[in-house]
C-alpha cells in the first residue's frame, strides 16, 4: 500500500523551461569553459547544484578547487534568481490534480529538490502553492547532510509524515539520479518522467519501475498497483 509519493520539483512538478540547467551552464561557461547543454544535463541533472557544478567541471579531466566551485555556484544563484524573477514559471500539466487525488486517498504528497531551501520556497511561492493546502511537505538539499543519490531527503520526508517503511513510498523525478535516490531509499516504486532534464533512454538506464510521460500516468499506475499488489 502506497502511503507517500515524493516528487522532484524542476522538470517534474514545475515547468521552468529547463532554466536551472541552462543557468548552470551559463555560470560555468562564464568562468571560461565551453560545456554543452547535453554535458551539463547528463552530469548534473537532479543533483544539489554545487555538486552538479563539481561534476560538470570534472568532465574536463582536471582538478578544480572548492574556491572555484564556490565562485561559480554564487554566480549561478544570482543568475537563477534573476531568471526566476522574469520567467513565467508554471506547474507541469496535471500536477495539482494529482496532488489532490493522492491526498483524497490518504496518500501524502511531498516535494524534494536539489535546490537549497530559500530557492525552493521562493519557487513554491511563485507558483501559488502552500504546504498543507496543496501538498504535504518540502525537503531540500540544504535540509540534509547528503544530497542525491543518497536517500537522506526521502528518509526525512518519511519521518516527517510518519511513514515507517520505504516499501510504501514512491519516488518520481525527471533524472536518473532521482531514480537512484529512490532505489537507495528502498522505495516500493520509482518513476522517471520525460517532462524535464533527461530523455527516456537516459531514464530507463537507471532501471526505474516505470517511465511515464506525465504525472497522471504515474497516478494511474499507482492505483493499478494498489488494486493488484501482487503484479
Amino acid at each position: 500500500m502506497i502511503k507517500l509519493v515524493v516528487f522532484d520539483m524542476a522538470g517534474t512538478t514545475v515547468d521552468e523551461d529547463n532554466v536551472v540547467y541552462k543557468t548552470v551552464r551559463a555560470a560555468i561557461n562564464a568562468a571560461g569553459y565551453q560545456f554543452t547543454q547535453e554535458q551539463v544535463q547528463t552530469a548534473g541533472a537532479g543533483k544539489e547544484k554545487a555538486q552538479a557544478i563539481r561534476d560538470v567541471l570534472a568532465l574536463d579531466g582536471t582538478t578544480h578547487t572548492e574556491g572555484e566551485v564556490g565562485i561559480i555556484f554564487k554566480d549561478f544563484k544570482l543568475r537563477l534568481a534573476t531568471a526566476y524573477d522574469t520567467l513565467a514559471v508554471t506547474e507541469q500539466p496535471g500536477t495539482s490534480r494529482v496532488f489532490a487525488a493522492l491526498r483524497e486517498r490518504g496518500i501524502r504528497a511531498v516535494l524534494n529538490t536539489g535546490y537549497d531551501r530559500a530557492t525552493a520556497e521562493g519557487l513554491v511561492i511563485k507558483l501559488g502553492w502552500r504546504v498543507g493546502d496543496d501538498f504535504d511537505g518540502l525537503v531540500t538539499a540544504s535540509d540534509v547532510e547528503n544530497g542525491r543519490p543518497a536517500p537522506d531527503m526521502i528518509h526525512m520526508a518519511m519521518a516527517n509524515n510518519n511513514v515507517a517503511s520505504s516499501e510504501h513510498v514512491v519516488k518520481i523525478g525527471d533524472s536518473a539520479i532521482d531514480i537512484q535516490e529512490g532505489k537507495n531509499a528502498g522505495c516500493g516504486m520509482t518513476f522517471g518522467v520525460t517532462t524535464g532534464a533527461q530523455t527516456e533512454s537516459q531514464l530507463r538506464a537507471a532501471d526505474p519501475t516505470h517511465v511515464v510521460n506525465n504525472l497522471e500516468e504515474m497516478f494511474d499506475l499507482i492505483l493499478a498497483q494498489s488494486s493488484n499488489p501482487q503484479r
